[in-house]
């Protein structure tokens, strides 16, 4: 990447900041675009999820991982909780959505208790191990709540087979006239969901598999405690990377930390930060890891550059940091701060490997907080801070009632935040299919086929917040 007349300006830039120029170009699509990463993660598309309790679980991981991404399961959870979701996600279908299920004799205040766990909204209705009907909100709405799922389901279902290709489900659905099917085994077993949409985007995304053809899944680790022993569990659970986290990653605590799990763990990618300057990544590399985490302060749940003045512009700390890793065979993530397309485009444009994702992710179906309904008939998911009140008191349970209350007197994070369901983009998915266009369109503006030849041929101008303002679309009009 080189800024605009090699003029690089003498203040630090924020992704608000900057825009890339269009160069001559010979791709004549996106999808001639390759979105694969080679940080040594095997991802097929250059997101990874945040670590965030409110965010990160079993559907948001088997989803991402589904489409070609990353998710990074949360250090506050108990050990065995991590390797038993670790497990789970592993023993998903790489191709096929997990089914909610439910029997005919289930009632319908059952099934609108599940609908909402997954995009689609639907569940399948089993009898002996086979799929008997589909109920959908439609079938459920004006019906007594404790009529039976018999009464109400829909049994006019189609079903595709578990060795039909996605594109070949897709025109059984498209024909049908069939929003999705169950898909079952050769005896009539259900063994899966596909919808039509999700049939089309698995002709898109090759999902991101370890070498035993298994969904990908990463765990974080905190500083504190036995972490070599965290690291050498997490990675006998299957976690395929290992992410040693902290707010502050430049500290003595950190680098110990990352040596006992580079240790631990010589054979699986490690990530650790976060740091936002070329010391703090030549420190964590000299220490063992992979890749840096870059970003303090950007995230949207984040209050540490308020309450300490610390951190950096994030454009400006991933080239910086990116830099440096490259020029020692390591690979950045930049961590939070986006908030458009446009923004992840600029982080690897920047040299960024991957982009993590927080709270952007929390509003929608797959993320672990309980759907809720706002006075407005809006729905929203509650998010928080990794560092606020709310994730202190998760974290410190198992501490002294003082303990617990002096750690409790500090926080960098907000406790409670709605984020609200987009009508149009509710599921993961969805986001993905938005943020991958951005991306896949920005990389044939610069003619850029791989996101390597992107941030080798990314041309950066710095605007002004009305050239910024300028870009944004109208809603409504004049």
């Amino acid at each position: 990447m080189r800024f605009l007349d090699d003029v690089h300006p003498a203040w630090d830039l924020t992704y608000d900041d900057v825009f890339m120029v269009p160069r001559r170009s010979a791709v004549a699509s996106r999808y001639d675009v390759d979105l694969s990463t080679t940080d040594g993660t095997g991802t097929t598309i250059p997101l990874v999820v945040a670590n965030m309790t409110a965010i990160s679980g079993r559907r948001m991981a088997e989803t991402v991982a589904r489409r070609g991404g990353l998710s990074v399961i949360p250090q506050d959870i108990p050990l065995d909780v991590v390797a038993e979701v670790t497990a789970w996600v592993k023993q998903r279908h790489p191709v096929f959505e997990t089914p909610i299920t439910l029997g005919p004799d289930a009632t319908v205040s059952e099934a609108l208790a599940l609908l909402p766990k997954r995009a689609h909204r639907a569940l399948v209705v089993v009898a002996g191990g086979r799929p008997v009907g589909v109920v959908t909100d439609a079938d459920c709405s004006g019906v007594d709540r404790f009529s039976q799922l018999r009464d109400v389901m829909t049994s006019d279902i189609v079903t595709v087979s578990e060795d039909l290709e996605p594109r070949a489900a897709f025109d059984v659905l498209a024909g049908t006239r069939h929003r999705l099917a169950p898909v079952v085994a050769s005896d009539g077993r259900l063994v899966g969901v596909m919808t039509r949409t999700g049939a089309l985007r698995s002709t898109i995304y090759p999902p991101a598999l370890d070498d035993s053809g298994r969904l990908r899944v990463a765990a974080a680790i905190g500083v504190n405690g036995d972490v070599a022993l965290k690291a050498k569990t997490l990675v006998e659970a299957g976690a395929d990377c290992l992410v040693v986290d902290t707010a502050h990653g430049h500290q003595e605590r950190m680098i110990e930390a990352l040596t006992a799990v580079r240790a631990a763990a010589p054979d699986v990618p490690v990530a650790a930060g976060n740091v936002v300057a070329a010391e703090g990544v030549r420190d964590l590399v000299d220490a063992g890891a992979d890749i840096i985490k870059v970003g303090v302060g950007p995230g949207a749940m984040c209050t540490t550059r308020m309450m300490t003045g610390v951190g950096r512009p994030q454009f400006s700390a991933v080239l910086e940091c990116a830099r440096e890793a490259a020029s020692t065979g390591r690979h950045v993530w930049a961590d939070g701060g986006v908030r458009h397309p446009r923004d992840v485009a600029l982080a690897l444009a920047a040299g960024a490997s991957q982009v993590m994702v927080g709270s952007w992710f929390a509003g929608t179906y797959e993320s672990p907080g309980d759907l809720r309904t706002d006075a407005d008939g809006r729905q929203y998911k509650e998010s928080f801070g990794m560092a606020s009140a709310r994730a202190v008191a998760n974290r410190t349970s198992a501490d002294t009632a003082f303990d617990r209350a002096r750690k409790g007197l500090y926080e960098e994070g907000i406790s409670s935040s709605r984020m609200y369901l987009d009508p149009a983009r509710p599921g993961v998915e969805d986001l993905i299919d938005l943020i991958c266009s951005g991306v896949r369109s920005a990389c044939t503006y610069a003619g850029a086929t791989t996101l390597a030849e992107l941030a080798d041929r990314a041309v950066v101008g710095v605007q002004s917040a009305s050239g910024y303002s300028e870009g944004k679309p109208l809603p409504a009009g004049w």
